[in-house]
């Protein structure tokens, strides 16, 4: 609620579609919004080279994202469209969770149009411009990412209807949002949260805190997160090719049999677990404080 307050105080007076999109009011940036964005590009384009995955680094090339300031959605709708057929849509902040697998169905991109402010440049709990189109777009130029947010989206209607939007919600967190890929070259991140913050794109690599370990669907659908720290656990696929694949099947059997087995935390681990780095849990390391797990 707070950030949808939060969003309306941005958005106001913009006329807003029952789809809650609205056309990208490129009026309203400000030559500080711009320099905003400028520090945070310049700041990760710094951080992300060894660190990002191929893919990612090759979409924001192909995009033509730069640094000049906050872009013109039209523009990379275009670029878009012609590589992978998606396009984005402007929106004030968060959306309804069925409006929002709506749009990634018909492979249309919810983008916060507003960016944060330069006392909120190292964290700002809400998605904004910057962690939409910089974190998230650029993938959506990879043909198999892409088609594995549309069935994000799909599934997402259909968990909705099963009661099971938090079994998709940590599918979505563990991978979009907070997701590494194995490479020939070491890890490397594909996830939007860590890709457009400075001190985690560097924790989720190199520290020996948290613990890595391999993707596993039903594993990572029994998961709790955490929203309010540095992750406990990152999941590792092998390939954008594993991920779609393993989301292909329905998932209505899996939700039944979901319902039979204990969550486990965000920091445990099993027996089971294909543990690739198990973590020291360094509570003073990753921020972790006493509050729940989501």
């Amino acid at each position: 609620m707070a950030a949808l307050a939060y969003a309306d105080q941005h958005s106001a007076g913009l006329p807003l579609r029952p789809d809650y999109t609205l056309d990208q009011p490129r009026q309203r940036y400000t030559a500080e919004d711009h320099a905003v964005w400028r520090a945070l590009f310049q700041r990760q384009a710094a951080l992300l080279p060894g660190r990002a995955c191929d893919e990612f680094l090759a979409g924001l090339t192909g995009l033509g994202v730069a640094a000049d300031g906050v872009p013109d959605f039209g523009r990379l709708s275009d670029v878009l469209e012609k590589a992978t057929g998606w396009r984005i849509v402007a929106v004030p902040g968060l959306v309804p969770d069925d409006v929002f697998f709506g749009h990634l169905a018909e492979r249309r991109f919810p983008v916060t149009w507003w960016i944060r402010r330069r006392d909120q440049i190292d964290y700002i709990q809400e998605p904004d411009v910057f962690h939409d189109i910089y974190g998230h777009v650029p993938l959506l130029m990879n043909p198999v990412f892409a088609d594995y947010m549309q069935a994000y989206g799909q599934g997402g209607l259909k968990a909705a209807r099963l009661n099971a939007l938090h079994r998709l919600a940590r599918l979505y967190w563990y991978t979009v949002e907070f997701g590494l890929i194995e490479t020939p070259q070491g890890l490397r991140i594909y996830g939007s949260g860590i890709l457009s913050s400075k001190s985690e794109s560097v924790f989720c690599l190199e520290s020996a805190a948290p613990n890595r370990i391999r993707f596993d669907l039903m594993r990572v659908m029994r998961t709790r997160y955490r929203i309010d720290t540095f992750q406990k656990t990152y999941f590792v696929i092998r390939s954008f090719d594993e991920l779609f694949e393993a989301t292909q099947p329905d998932f209505a059997p899996l939700y039944r049999a979901l319902e039979a087995l204990p969550d486990y935390g965000a920091a445990d681990l099993t027996a089971s677990d294909g543990v690739i780095n198990r973590g020291t849990l360094d509570a003073k390391e990753g921020g972790w404080g006493d509050t729940a797990d989501a």
